[in-house]
């Protein structure tokens, strides 16, 4: 049988704070989440985490315990990768020789954060190198992933070969920083190529990063990464409880938008219209209190592009056909050049999708379809989100129009889509 593994980090967070177990359930329970769910956390509960019995909480008691703590739950000794002892995973899952060989490549994302010695670092060095993160941040949506994460890898050697050498503090930290925003980056676009076990380890080094620095916004966005990935894999509870965790750590910035934005959309997959309106307009009073970014295109900026594109997604999930279809346009429109080619292809690709649902709905078939198939001729840069979308679109025309032609070949084109991702990571799909 597997050996149960205690939780001796949140058994140490409780007795340095001199509580007893019934009151750190007190305190769970008297937190907005705690108040707003109607959680009976206990000492009984207390003791079965303590012990191990129960290693990954169910979303809302994670939350609370981060808002009663001040910590995440991954600091607080729990981890999504174990599970409890009711036949259920102990160890964390085994990673397979392929993504063995990536975590190898992967050298600089895991050590960055735990260099402590350095060499002189040149003058106008960390200056060239910031500028080197933008311009890879402002890649993301027309680089193809492979050649982004071959960059990206590249930069991170050099940052850690930097970190090897003496630097003043000042110095450490600018460069911690630096290595944190290159390797949520390199999570992303790993996430992007179906590398999920690389994009997840980068996501956690570049908290760790943030966290080790007091940097909010790294924070945020790798709180933002969580929420993403568990958007995609259907996780719609974990979406808002990351997206609600980033909020507390990222300050007045484009991460806080974003985060607000993705709970909006966990909430619209859930059908909870009420709280999804709110969240979208929690997200526009924060994008309004922003400065005018100077480049939009960066990864990791948020403008009003970026809101109508979210708003349209959120929107379609929601049934708001009229809405979705006008942000869906909006986004096309915003990100179409003269040429017809577009400076943002992933958001016109989920755009096409909106509107190929909103089109089956109101039963043209022609124009559904017409709009899929748009979706999958862009020269979209990640597969993994397309494949997700494509499949909501999927699900709507062979609901209403299993037996059409031309359902049926959109659906061929899909499963194509999902076979080319199936061989890169099957996991993706599961």
């Amino acid at each position: 049988m597997p050996t149960v593994i205690p939780n001796v980090q949140l058994r140490a967070w409780r007795n340095g704070h001199q509580l007893t177990r019934a009151e750190l359930a007190s305190r769970i329970n008297a937190t907005p989440t705690g108040i707003r769910e109607g959680l009976n956390c206990d000492e009984e509960r207390i003791r079965r985490w303590e012990a191990g019995e129960v290693s990954w909480p169910h979303a809302p008691y994670r939350l609370a315990l981060a808002q009663a703590t001040g910590l995440d739950p991954e600091q607080l000794g729990f981890s999504p990768n174990r599970r409890g002892t009711a036949g259920r995973i102990i160890q964390t899952e085994i990673i397979p020789v392929d993504a063995m060989r990536a975590e190898a490549e992967l050298y600089g994302t895991m050590e960055l954060a735990q260099q402590l010695q350095a060499s002189d670092v040149g003058t106008g060095t960390i200056e060239a190198l910031t500028e080197a993160v933008d311009l890879l941040c402002r890649a993301y949506p027309v680089v193809s992933a492979a050649t982004l994460r071959d960059r990206v890898q590249k930069r991170l050697a050099q940052v850690t070969r930097l970190l090897s050498g003496r630097l003043t503090l000042n110095q450490h930290r600018e460069l911690l920083v630096i290595s944190g925003w290159l390797t949520a980056l390199l999570g992303c676009v790993h996430y992007d190529l179906g590398e999920r076990e690389e994009a997840e380890t980068a996501r956690r080094a570049a908290y760790d990063m943030g966290l080790q620095v007091g940097h909010g916004e790294l924070m945020g966005w790798a709180h933002e990464m969580s929420a993403w990935f568990a958007l995609v894999e259907g996780r719609y509870e974990d979406v808002v409880t990351a997206a609600r965790m980033g909020q507390a750590a990222a300050g007045q910035s484009s991460a806080m938008v974003q985060l607000t934005l993705q709970e909006a959309r966990g909430l619209a997959r859930m059908g909870n219209r009420r709280e999804a309106d709110k969240a979208l307009s929690r997200g526009a009073e924060h994008l309004a209190r922003l400065p005018i970014p100077e480049h939009p295109d960066h990864h990791f900026v948020f403008d009003h592009a970026k809101w109508v594109f979210y708003a349209a997604t959120a929107y379609t999930w929601l049934g708001d056909d009229a809405r979705a279809e006008e942000h869906a346009l909006e986004t096309i429109q915003m990100h179409t050049r003269p040429d017809g080619t577009s400076n943002a292809p992933m958001r016109v690709a989920d755009a096409h999708i909106d509107l190929g649902i909103v089109h089956a709905r109101r039963g043209d078939l022609d124009a559904a379809v017409n709009q899929g198939m748009a979706a999958f001729d862009i020269e979209r840069k990640s597969l993994t989100d397309l494949v997700n979308r494509a499949g909501d679109l999927d699900r709507v025309l062979r609901q209403t129009y299993r037996r059409e032609a031309l359902a049926q070949e959109f659906h061929d084109r899909y499963a194509a889509a999902r076979r080319a991702l199936s061989s890169r990571r099957p996991e993706i799909l599961d």
